[in-house]
């Protein structure tokens, strides 16, 4: 039963808890969102996955902050892994960089727009790390039988679905939360091996995609209620952008949650 307790704790659910900067600004940035994840990993009894981009490959603008690129990103995330003890996750968008990628990070995530390129999915799938699928905006929950079916197929032992909403119309992402059991359901119907989980982007699920201002709006007061209308569709993972102060955020400022509020969200999920 998803969410189901691991044990008498009341917070020692089993979801997976994925967490940090949309997009690595600085050393600086990283360590207080590592810290304050550690604090609530011991405050709570979780095992939250630290989450950073070395590189925003699809921002709207050219002149958008991307990020300090595979080498120096990958550096900055593994001296979060060796400080802190955090479990890492990252993306990547070409299949060339899931080999050094894979050499760092635990969970290789595959952007929304890019989960039905085959040699995407493969490179990540061969480096035997745990690959998050992000659900494209255009397909619905039965669509992500494909991506996962390639990434299982090319030797992935753990696979994860993630939702994101989808595009209706012009410049606004509704979230239709029966992808969530349609996703649960391919993996007990699947004749592949059943590990893996589905995964809520809280905050992703709360942007207007519109190029206003050269970049992308959201809402970010929408976060909890996304939180737990997924859960209550049997969501079995909850993936949160934090920032300590995202009206400041380099990227996705708008529905980045603040790093003061992650702790209490948990809470709400673990009740």
């Amino acid at each position: 039963m998803p969410g189901a307790l691991a044990s008498g704790d009341p917070y020692t659910m089993n979801y997976k808890l994925i967490a940090g900067p949309c997009v690595i600004e600085s050393a600086e940035l990283l360590d207080t969102v590592a810290a304050r994840l550690v604090e609530i990993n011991r405050h709570l009894g979780t095992d939250i996955i630290f989450k950073a981009s070395f590189d925003k490959a699809n921002r709207t603008s050219i002149h958008s902050f991307r990020g300090p690129g595979l080498e120096r990103g990958l550096q900055m995330l593994a001296d979060v892994k060796n400080r802190y003890g955090l479990r890492l996750l990252t993306d990547i968008h070409e299949a060339w960089q899931a080999e050094p990628v894979g050499q760092v990070v635990d969970v290789i995530q595959i952007p929304a727009f890019l989960c039905r390129q085959t040699d995407l999915l493969v490179a990540a799938a061969r480096t035997g790390r745990t690959v998050n699928i992000k659900k494209a905006q255009f397909l619905s929950g039965r669509d992500m039988r494909y991506p996962l079916e390639k990434a299982r197929e090319a030797g992935a032992k753990e696979v994860w679905l993630t939702e994101r909403g989808n595009m209706m119309g012009y410049g606004n992402l509704v979230v239709d939360f029966r992808n969530i059991t349609d996703m649960l359901e391919l993996f007990t119907s699947s004749s592949l091996p059943h590990n893996g989980c589905v995964i809520m982007d809280c905050t992703h699920s709360v942007q207007r995609p519109d190029s206003a201002g050269g970049k992308t709006g959201g809402d970010r007061r929408f976060v909890p209620a996304m939180a737990l209308a997924a859960k209550a569709f049997g969501a079995t993972g909850f993936f949160f952008e934090v920032h300590p102060d995202p009206d400041r955020g380099l990227s996705d400022a708008a529905n980045m949650l603040p790093l003061d509020q992650l702790e209490p969200l948990i809470r709400r999920l673990l009740d």
